[in-house]
C-alpha cells in the first residue's frame, strides 16, 4: 500500500519489555504465577458479592464492578506480553494495536471514574448518613455505573479518533511491550505537537483531576470522622486507608505516563508493567483484605464448596 512517496504501515514491531533472555524468563515466571493466583481471586470476589444477599449495599456493588473492570483490564496486555516473551519477532497489526489502545483507555478511564464514584459513596455514607439510602438508591447506583461506562467510552473514542487521523509511513518499531498512545504517536510521520497537546489534555488532565478529586473527598471524610467514637473512627479510617492505597496505585503510574510530553524515560516500561498488569489485579484484593464482611462471606462460600 503506497501513500505518496512512503509506505503505509500495516503492522508494528514491539521491542518488548527487555532484551535480556534471563530477565524475560524471570518476569514471565513472576507474572504467570501472579496472574494465575490473583486473577481467580478477583472472580471469587465477584461471585461472593453476587451470591450473598448480605452484601447488597452500594459499597459492595461497586467493589464487585471494580473486580470485574480490573480483571478485564488485566486481559488487555498481559496474555499477549507473556506469549511475546517466546516470540522471536513481536509483531502486532495496525488494527489490533488500535483495538488494544481503545480497550486500554476505555476500561482504564471507566475504572478511574468508578473510584471517584466509590469515594462519593463513602462521602455520603459518612457525611450524610441519614440521607444515604435515598441518595445511593439502587437506581442511582445503576445510573452512576452507566455514566462511568459512557464516560470511559467517550474518553477512549477521542484517543482513537486522534490516532486514526495520523499518517504512519515508517519506521514501525515500537519501544514497548504493548500499544499505547505515547509510543504510537512517536511513529507518526508528521508533526504531532498539537496531537500530543490534545492527548495530554485528554488523558493527563482527566487523570490529574480525578486524582485531586479523590484526595479532596478522602480529606473531607477524614476530617469528618474526627468526632466519631473510637470504633467508628477506626473503621472509617481503615476503609479510607484502603481506598487511598488504591488511588495511589492506580493514579501514580497514570500521572507519570500521561501528564508529561511523550518522551522516553528509562522507567517507562517498568511503570507500564505495574500499571497494566500488576496493580489492576491487586486492587480488588487489597479492598477485600481490608473488608471483614467480604472476607467472612468469601470464607463461608468456599467452605460450602469444600464440604460439597
Amino acid at each position: 500500500m503506497e501513500r505518496g512517496n512512503g509506505t503505509v504501515v500495516t503492522e508494528f514491531i514491539l521491542l518488548g519489555l527487555t532484551q535480556s533472555q534471563d530477565a524475560q524468563l524471570l518476569v514471565f515466571a513472576l507474572v504467570s504465577v501472579f496472574y494465575l493466583v490473583i486473577l481467580p481471586g478477583n472472580f471469587l470476589i465477584i461471585l461472593t458479592i453476587k451470591s450473598d444477599p448480605g452484601l447488597a449495599a452500594p459499597l459492595y456493588f461497586f467493589l464487585g464492578n471494580l473486580a470485574f473492570l480490573d480483571a478485564s483490564y488485566s486481559f488487555i496486555v498481559a496474555p499477549r506480553m507473556l506469549v511475546d516473551f517466546f516470540s522471536e519477532k513481536k509483531v502486532i497489526s495496525y488494527s489490533c494495536c488500535i483495538t488494544q489502545l481503545f480497550f486500554l483507555h476505555f476500561i482504564g478511564a471507566g475504572e478511574m471514574f468508578l473510584l471517584v464514584v466509590m469515594a462519593f459513596d463513602r462521602c455520603i455514607a459518612i457525611c450524610r448518613p441519614l440521607h444515604y439510602a435515598t441518595v445511593m438508591s439502587p437506581r442511582v447506583c445503576y445510573a452512576l455505573l452507566l455514566a462511568l461506562w459512557l464516560g470511559g467510552f467517550a474518553h477512549s473514542i477521542v484517543q482513537v479518533a486522534l490516532i486514526l487521523n495520523l499518517p504512519f509511513c515508517g519506521p514501525n518499531q515500537m519501544d514497548n511491550f504493548f500499544c499505547d498512545v505515547p509510543q504510537v504517536i512517536k511513529l507518526a510521520c508528521t508533526d504531532t505537537f498539537v496531537v500530543e497537546l490534545l492527548m495530554v489534555s485528554n488523558s493527563g488532565l482527566l487523570t490529574l483531576l480525578c486524582f485531586l478529586r479523590l484526595l479532596a473527598s478522602y480529606a473531607v471524610i477524614l476530617c469528618r470522622v474526627k468526632g466519631y467514637s473510637s470504633e467508628g473512627k477506626s473503621r472509617a479510617i481503615s476503609t479510607c486507608t484502603t481506598h487511598i492505597i488504591i488511588v495511589f496505585l492506580m493514579f501514580g503510574p497514570a500521572i507519570f505516563i500521561y501528564t508529561r510530553p511523550f518522551r522516553a524515560f528509562p522507567a517507562d516500561k517498568v511503570v507500564s508493567l505495574f500499571h497494566t498488569v500488576i496493580f489492576p489485579l491487586l486492587n480488588p484484593v487489597i479492598y477485600t483484605l481490608r473488608n471483614q464482611e467480604v472476607k467472612a462471606s468469601m470464607i463461608k462460600l468456599l467452605s460450602q464448596y469444600v464440604v460439597c
